[in-house]
């Protein structure tokens, strides 16, 4: 079950920037589950996603993927519990992805936060904004599938 999640929002001249985080339950232990949450683990449960590496398959830091053939990723960082993306999609809006695991008993609490600027000033991050609880309930749901 998706957990509350804290949802700060600020606004700066005619940009607004987003900080939402939740957290996720996945039915496997930390080691297993920070897997779905890299580009190629995304595969295994998100309809759709198909990233492609300009120079190379990687999960290394400064690696670089796109998505639906317009958003640009680079992995800025990497531990054995975490993955940080830097996430632009010129014209729309740019920031960080992070998801943390921690072991919760047999299963992992993966701690999702996205600090997102938008690049237009109309509402498409507010839109993003209201649609995370459901967005990241939807992750659950689907993950829970793939691992099952």
């Amino acid at each position: 079950m998706v957990e509350p999640f804290v949802f700060v929002y600020y606004d700066y001249e005619m940009n607004t920037r987003a900080h939402l985080t939740g957290t996720i339950e996945v039915p496997l232990p930390p080691d297993e589950a920070l897997h779905l949450f890299t580009p190629a683990g995304e595969r295994d449960w998100v309809p759709g996603w198909d990233p492609t590496f300009p120079a190379g398959e990687d999960t290394a830091p400064g690696t670089t993927f796109l998505t639906h053939e317009q958003t640009i990723w680079v992995i800025a960082d990497r531990t054995p519990t975490s993955m940080r993306y830097a996430r632009i999609t010129p014209g729309v809006h740019a920031g960080t992805v992070e998801v943390r695991c921690e072991p919760a008993g047999t299963t992992t609490r993966a701690h999702v936060t996205y600090d997102l600027t938008t690049l237009t000033g109309d509402d498409t991050l507010a839109r993003f904004a209201t649609d995370f609880p459901a967005m990241l309930a939807e992750w659950e749901r689907l993950i829970a599938i793939a691992a099952a």
